[in-house]
């Protein structure tokens, strides 16, 4: 068995005696979780800068509301999609696009093609990881969010050609395919950076990154070396999240607003990755799977440990049986009601009053019932 897919196994069993949850069930925590979603409920710390974002942090903005107020009525074309803003949110994690993989991890640019296509006809719309942590994303009304993460920056994923386009077979180049094939499919996606910038020189990794936040994509920080963080003192974990972060800033001009843990393995302290005055400052950290994400809306949702799913098809030979991309979209066709549903107005949250406990406080002078 690959050397991955043991690891895969550790991190499952760690999952279930966590209380990570299989498809439909709810997700929850103990008392580390809840200190978590106290500090996450904090307002984003000010200066990360939201690559190809405008809209405000999550939360910003919202007057103070009595817990005990009602809720305002929902929109009626709000109540006919039967918005459920508390859904789940797919966040897909992808690493290399060949054309024939060799590694457990790559994706087929077929099987790319592929999946986005299903996406894009199940009525899926793509959104960055900075507009999904920020809380504010305008997703058409009936319309699901899901976030396109790619990871390690490698040139497969994208290269520009002699033309400053992007080059053939690249996911940046099926991404814009599948979106003109797809009237109505964002061509968006977030890529988590390391040092070695799709393979590019400093001058064309420059004009590769402004061409990537000028077409409306998002970068994030993978750290410098895609170390494991969970063995290193602070400075080096800063070391290596800072380094990173000043070459981004220095190649674009823009600071990066998420972080994606390399292995998904998390520093002994989690604010040594949070942020370094002066340096960096992220509004969400992202995990490497097994499951979807609660809403940000929904008060289970956890800012510094957002969890993504694999792309992969339902192989027998490892976990991705009931975990990878393939099962978790199946099973939210399946189950709507557990999948996050837009209302249209991104300045609303929209769901079932069956659902109004699960509510984060601070989004209530935003909800709508129905």
């Amino acid at each position: 068995m690959p050397l991955l897919h043991k690891i895969a196994g550790v991190v499952i069993v760690c999952a279930v005696v966590l209380g990570l949850t299989l498809p439909g069930e709810r997700q929850g925590r103990g008392e580390e979780g809840a200190a978590e979603r106290a500090a996450s409920k904090a307002s984003p710390a000010a200066g990360a800068v939201e690559a190809g974002a405008t809209t405000p942090a999550a939360g910003s903005g919202s007057p103070s509301v009595s817990p005990s107020a009602p809720i305002a009525a929902a929109a009626p074309a709000a109540a006919a999609v039967k918005a459920n803003e508390l859904g789940q949110i797919p966040v897909l994690m992808y690493h290399r696009i060949v054309k024939k993989p060799d590694r457990s991890l790559d994706r087929s640019v077929n099987e790319l093609y592929d999946e986005l296509t299903r996406l894009a006809k199940g009525g899926y719309q793509p959104i960055t990881a900075a507009e999904f942590v920020s809380g504010r994303f305008n997703v058409p009304a009936g319309k699901y969010p899901v976030v396109l993460t790619f990871d390690d920056s490698s040139p497969d994923q994208f290269t520009l050609d002699a033309q400053g386009n992007p080059a053939p077979d690249t996911a940046v180049a099926i991404i814009q395919q599948v979106a003109s094939e797809n009237p109505g499919f964002r061509a968006t996606a977030t890529f988590f950076l390391v040092d070695d910038i799709f393979g590019m020189e400093d001058a064309q990794a420059s004009a590769g990154l402004k061409w990537l936040l000028q077409h409306g994509y998002d970068v994030g920080n993978h750290t410098k070396s895609h170390p494991n963080l969970s063995g290193l003192s602070e400075k080096k974990v800063q070391d290596e999240i800072g380094a990173l972060e000043d070459r981004v800033v220095q190649l674009s001009g823009a600071n990066t607003a998420t972080l994606a843990y390399p292995f998904g393995a998390v520093p002994g302290k989690e604010k040594w990755a949070r942020k370094q005055d002066g340096r960096y400052s992220f509004e969400g950290i992202f995990l490497a799977g097994w499951r979807p994400s609660a809403s940000p809306f929904d008060e289970e949702f956890d800012r510094w440990n957002i969890p993504r799913v694999r792309s992969e098809g339902k192989i027998k030979e490892n976990d991705c049986t009931k975990f990878c991309s393939t099962a978790w979209l199946e099973h939210l066709d399946k189950n709507p009601a557990e999948r996050y549903t837009s209302d249209g107005d991104p300045n609303t949250v929209t769901f079932p009053k069956t659902a109004e406990d699960r509510l984060a406080k601070e989004y209530r002078a935003r909800a709508r019932t129905y």
